[in-house]
C-alpha cells in the first residue's frame, strides 16, 4: 500500500507496542555460561582481559553454578586448567582430572543444572596445540583416541553433554563409538562443527592458559574466508552422530549461523567468544557504547540469525536484564 496508508512506525510508537510485535525473544534458558576451573580451594582469580570472569577452584565453581541456576540459565560449559601439562594431554582423559572432579561436584550440589564439558586438548598440552604433535603438525588420527577417552571420562563424571572443539577430522564418530561402547549411548554430542581460526579468541587463551607455544591452529581450525566448507563440516558431523551443531565465533559468522539453521534440522548453537565479549566491555568502558544495550543487541542478533543456544560470558548479566532485576 502507498504512503500514507502504510506507516510501519505505528508499530514502533511505544515500548509496549514494540514488545508486542517483537519477532526475536531471548530467554535465560537459551544461554550456556562458560566457566574456567583450576586446582586449589577458595580461588577466584580474575581474568584481566575478561571483566567479571575468573578462574575458579571447584568450591567456587559450585557457587557460580548455583548462581547460574538461580538466574535460570540453561547450563554451564566447563574448561579445565590442570596443575601440570604434558605432551600427551593426559589431564584431559584422567578420570580424576580437574574437569571430571568439577563435573562431579556440580552434579552433586546443583543436580538440576545442565553441565556441558569442552572436549579438547589445548588446555592440557605443554605445547598448547589440540592434539599429538608429530613433526611440526597435529596428528589427526592419534588425537582421536585422546578425545574419545576424554569424552568417556566426562560422561562417567556426570556430564550431560560433551562438546568436542578440536576440529580433528572424524572426531565425532570416534567419540560416539566410545560413548556407546561405554554405555553412554544417551549422552548427546554438541559438535563445534564450524570453528574458525579466529583472532577473536585472544582473551580466552589467557583464561584457559592455552596459547600455542609455536605456530598457530590454522591447519585444523577453519579459514575465516570459507562458508561452504562450514556446511560440509556440519554434514560430516551429523553423519558421524552429532546431535547439535555449533558455530564459533558468533557475530562475525552470523551468515554461517543462518545457513546452519536453514540447512539442518537440529539445534544450532553459537559461541559468543571472549574477544566479542571483551570488545564490547572495552568500548563501553571508554564511553563509546552503552554496555547493556550493546550486550542485548549482540545476543539478539545471534538468536535472530538462527541460534537456539548461545554460549556467552554475558549469560548472567543478560538474564538479569531480561528478568528486569
Amino acid at each position: 500500500m502507498p504512503f500514507p496508508i502504510e506507516r510501519p512506525r505505528r508499530l514502533r510508537a511505544t515500548p509496549a507496542m514494540r514488545s508486542l510485535v517483537r519477532e526475536t525473544h531471548l530467554q535465560p534458558s537459551n544461554f550456556i555460561l562458560p566457566l574456567f576451573v583450576v586446582e586449589g580451594e577458595g580461588i577466584r582469580k580474575p581474568i584481566n582481559s575478561m571483566p567479571g570472569n575468573a578462574q575458579l577452584s571447584i568450591d567456587e565453581l559450585v557457587k557460580e553454578a548455583e548462581d547460574a541456576r538461580a538466574h535460570g540459565i540453561g547450563g554451564v560449559i566447563l574448561f579445565g586448567i590442570p596443575a601440570e601439562k604434558d605432551d600427551e594431554a593426559t589431564g584431559n582423559y584422567d578420570p580424576d582430572g580437574i574437569v571430571q572432579r568439577a563435573c562431579r561436584a556440580i552434579k552433586r550440589e546443583v543436580k538440576d543444572l545442565l553441565v556441558v564439558t569442552d572436549v579438547c586438548n589445548c588446555e592440557y598440552t605443554s605445547h598448547g596445540h589440540c592434539g599429538k604433535i608429530v613433526g611440526d603438525d597435529v596428528d589427526n588420527d592419534i588425537t582421536l583416541g585422546w578425545l574419545a577417552k576424554a569424552a568417556v571420562t566426562h560422561a562417567q563424571a556426570g556430564a550431560d553433554i560433551v562438546a568436542p572443539s578440536d576440529m580433528m577430522d572424524g572426531r565425532v564418530a570416534a567419540i560416539r563409538e566410545a560413548l556407546d561402547q561405554a554405555g553412554f549411548e544417551k549422552t548427546p554430542i554438541m559438535s563445534y562443527a564450524a570453528k574458525y581460526a579466529s583472532s577473536f579468541y585472544g582473551p580466552f587463551r589467557e583464561a584457559a592458559e592455552s596459547t600455542p607455544q609455536f605456530g598457530d591452529r590454522r591447519s585444523y581450525q577453519m579459514d575465516p574466508a570459507n562458508a561452504r566448507e562450514a556446511l560440509k563440516e556440519m554434514e560430516l558431523d551429523l553423519a558421524e552422530g552429532a546431535d547439535m551443531l555449533m558455530v564459533k565465533p558468533a557475530m562475525p559468522y552470523l551468515d554461517i549461523i543462518k545457513a546452519a539453521h536453514e540447512n539442518f534440522d537440529v539445534p544450532i548453537a553459537a559461541y559468543q567468544v571472549s574477544g566479542e565479549f571483551s570488545m564490547i566491555h572495552a568500548a563501553a568502558r571508554n564511553g563509546w557504547i552503552d554496555l547493556d544495550r550493546a550486550m542485548m543487541e549482540s545476543l539478539t542478533s545471534i538468536k535472530r540469525a538462527g541460534a537456539q543456544i548461545i554460549l556467552t560470558y554475558f549469560a548472567k548479566a543478560a538474564a538479569r536484564q531480561i528478568s528486569g532485576l
